[in-house]
This record gives C-alpha cells, structure tokens and sequence, in this order.
C-alpha cells in the first residue's frame, strides 16, 4: 500500500498540486492553496455501496431517437415559492444545493418546508445542531406533530447507514462544510471532504431516485463555500438572500437542470418562521403613501422571473463634501448607475459632476431588470430639483446612451401590476404601444419616446 502524501488544493476551484504556489494556475486566484494529507489509495467502504448499485446493470450505448421521454413527476413542496424557484417542484433524484449568509433562514426555510411533507418520509441530517435544537425550532414553527426523522451526525458513512435503515424519500444534509469521510484525513469544510461527501450523495441521489437537499456555507465574498466543483456537480443551485435588518428573503435560482434560472421566491421573516408573500408589491409599497411631498422617490415596475413587481426607488443627490463625488447604489448595479448619470448629464443638461448620488433600491431586494433605469433617473432628477413626484404615477423603460427609451418585455403585465395598486397612470415606451389597445386598462397610459418627454410630463 503506497504512502500517504501531500497535496496543495485550491479552495476556489479543487486544483491541486504537488507543491505550494502562490497563484492557481486554474483559477488565477492568489493564496488559496491549502494544504491536504492524501492517502495513496482509497478504499470505498463496503457498506457505502448501495443496494440498488449492486445489482446495477452496466451502461450502454443508445440512439437518441430510441429514448423515450415524459414529464418529470416533482414532489410538491407544499410551498408555491419555492416550487417556482425549482420550477414547479423537487424532482426525484435531484441533488439541491441552498446556500446564503449566516443566520439568514436556511436551516429554518428547510425545516419548515419538511415539516409539511407529510406524504413524503424525510431524514434530517444535522452534523451542527443537537435534536433538541432542532425540536425547539420546529415548535416555534409549527405546534402540529411531525413525522420527521432527525440524526445528528457529521460522518457521511454513519449517515448512509442510516439512510439504508430507515430508507427515506427525502434526505436533507445540514451543513456539507459539516460532513466528514473515513477515507480522507483531512478536517471537515476541507476541499477534499466537501468534494468526497458531495460524490457520495451525488452517487446516491442518482442510484436510489432519491432527492437530497444540502445546505452549504457561503464565503464573505457572497460564493458558495468550498470547491467550485460542487456547484457543478448539482443539479439546482439556491441562494437565499437578504439583509438581516430587513424582513424580506429573497430565494433565487443561480443553476437549475429542471427549471428557469429567473425565477425568485420572496418571503417575509416572522417570530413563527418564514411565510411566503404571493403579492410583494403591496408589501414594498406599503409606506409610499407615508412619503408623499418628499422628493428622490419614483415607483418602477419590474418583471422579476414571471411575477410583476413595483418597486420604490429612492435617491439621494447632494454637494459632495469632499473633492471627489461619492457615488452608491444599494440593491441596483453600480456601474449602470453611472452610466445612466452620464446620460442624464449629457442628453438632458443637468450637470452632477460635483454631487454625491446615492440611490437605493427600498425593501432590501436586488433588481437586475434594467427597465427600472428610467426611475432611477427620474428619482435621482426630483432629488436635484427637490421636487416630489406625484405618488399615483409609475414607470417602466431602459434608457439607451442616446436619451432614447427602449421597449420593455411582458408590457401588459407591467400595466396590470400597476392598474391593480391603484396607480392612475405609468409612464411606457412609445415602441410598447404597437398593438397595444390601451382602452383595456382602467389607467392612464403615457408613452414616451425620450428622456425629456417623461421629465416634462413628472415636472412640467
């Protein structure tokens, strides 16, 4: 048998060398070689080789024309937020990675979620809190009684054994960066042994039809904890989002085999757990009417995955206190933030060289549809000027380099969102309007085909 020996493995993306280096060759990243001890040959445990791949016929080749399929039968999670998110519900044999920042909801989110599947047999694999720990949490979830079966036990060989045992339909791993093999050495969280256990659960989930949900950690850059391999090696990738000071959660799919990766499920934080919000708009609009008069304030509506939303925008514009204008943008990208600021500057004559523009996106969510660019201007405009704008009207469109406002998609449903709250009128691209029958909608459609146009129509 040969020597153990040691390796250097990047913690970024699982490359691995002979010698330590400063900078990965794979990745380019800088100083995340670790060391790790290997063994010189792997001895699979007898008892990690699962019943159904025993007896587990040999793969062949076949022609394409000659498979057959059919609609993947998903297991409902009794959860309409979160079967959007895996795109109508977990597939059988599916492996599901969640991960987000601490203290943020995952392990609640899954628990909550498992303790409804009465229909389905779940196993509950802990390797950080103790049963009493969970059991106090599932009573301030829920008062009924739970089928549920919990272990506590961060050895991936102890958890098959149980999961041979009890044979579950659904297992859940909480945390991956918990889970340890006998067959490495090297402590659990390593690149190594998050790798190791995520190929066992991976071989398992795919022999047995059985789907297992992880939760990992997340790294203070925002990225899932570990080698960049396990998020390759899963089928749907979750990330739970959200600032603690806020009570809104945001899941959204950043990988999903079985589904859309635009879709996003949106909870509100509760002393009893998380509770699903079908309608987000009112909930994010709920103090508008608080703030009539004040200027920086303009309402978009976005599209989001398929559901509408209306979202507040807030700026702020000041004389910079410094030599060099500050500009920050919470929960909008940065980078367009400037560029929309160069075009207010340069098509429409307002000069912000010399100010500090702050903007903020209210509710604590992230918006990447880019038809909310022009209320960012609009609301960044009303700051400058110090002037309100009328709280009964909305808007939607990009705006181009030229001051030009571009179409937006699922127009109609923009408008519907916005006649539903109680908005008048909403500002829309002039280009949106073909075929568009306007006497529909009980509100006031205003299309523009410039930046100006809607500034005229906000401000006189």
């Amino acid at each position: 048998m040969a020597k153990d020996k040691i390796q250097y493995v990047c913690t970024e993306c699982g490359y691995d060398s002979p010698k330590w280096i400063g900078k990965c060759p794979a990745c380019g990243e800088w100083n995340t070689l670790v060391e790790q001890r290997v063994g010189g040959s792997r001895v699979y445990d007898k008892r990690l080789q699962f019943s159904g791949a025993l007896n587990a016929p040999k793969s062949s080749a076949v022609r394409m024309s000659t498979i057959v399929t059919k609609e993947e039968e998903r297991i409902n999670m009794m959860d309409n937020e979160l079967n959007r998110v895996l795109g109508g519900g977990l597939v059988p044999g599916s492996l599901i990675l969640l991960g987000g920042e601490p203290g943020i909801g995952k392990s609640t989110l899954i628990l909550q979620t498992v303790l409804r599947l009465n229909h389905v047999k779940t196993l509950y694999c802990s390797g950080e809190e103790s049963a009493r720990q969970i059991k106090l949490r599932a009573d301030r979830i829920t008062t009924e009684p739970s089928e549920v079966l919990v272990v506590c036990e961060s050895m991936i060989e102890g958890i098959f054994k149980h999961i041979e045992a009890e044979k579950p339909g659904l297992v859940v791993i909480d945390s991956i960066q918990t889970m340890a093999t006998e067959s490495l050495e090297s402590a659990p969280g390593s690149v190594g042994q998050i790798r190791e256990c995520a190929a066992m659960l991976l071989k398992y989930a795919k022999e047995t039809n059985t789907p297992i949900i992880i939760i990992g950690h997340i790294t203070k850059e925002g990225s899932i904890a570990g080698p960049k391999i396990l998020e390759h090696m899963v089928d749907t990738v979750l990330q739970f989002e959200g600032d603690q000071h806020y009570m809104y959660r945001i899941v959204r799919a950043i990988k999903n085999r079985f589904g859309s990766t635009a879709e996003l499920g949106i909870y509100e934080m509760m002393q009893s757990g998380l509770r699903p919000v079908s309608n987000p708009s009112e909930l994010l609009l709920s103090d508008v009417s608080n703030s009539e008069g004040l200027s920086g304030i303009a309402i978009a509506s976005a599209i989001e995955g398929v559901r509408p939303l209306l979202i507040e925008t807030q700026a702020l514009v000041s004389t910079a206190a410094y030599g060099t204008p500050q500009r920050s943008s919470t929960g909008f990208d940065l980078r367009r933030l400037n560029m929309l600021l160069a075009v207010l500057e340069k098509r429409v004559g307002f000069k912000l060289g010399q100010k500090d523009v702050y903007l903020n996106i209210a509710g604590g969510i992230r918006v990447t549809d880019t038809a909310i660019d022009l209320s960012v201007i609009t609301a960044v405009l009303s700051s400058n000027v110090d002037t309100g704008i009328d709280k009964t009207v909305c808007m939607t469109g990009e705006v181009g380099l030229s001051g030009e406002i571009r179409p937006v998609s699922r127009i109609m449903q923009r408008i519907a969102e916005a006649e539903k709250l109680g908005f008048s009128s909403i500002i829309i691209p002039n280009a949106n309007m073909n075929g568009l029958d306007a006497t529909k909608f009980g509100i006031e459609l205003r299309p523009v085909r410039k930046v100006e146009e809607a500034l005229r129509i906000l401000f006189g």
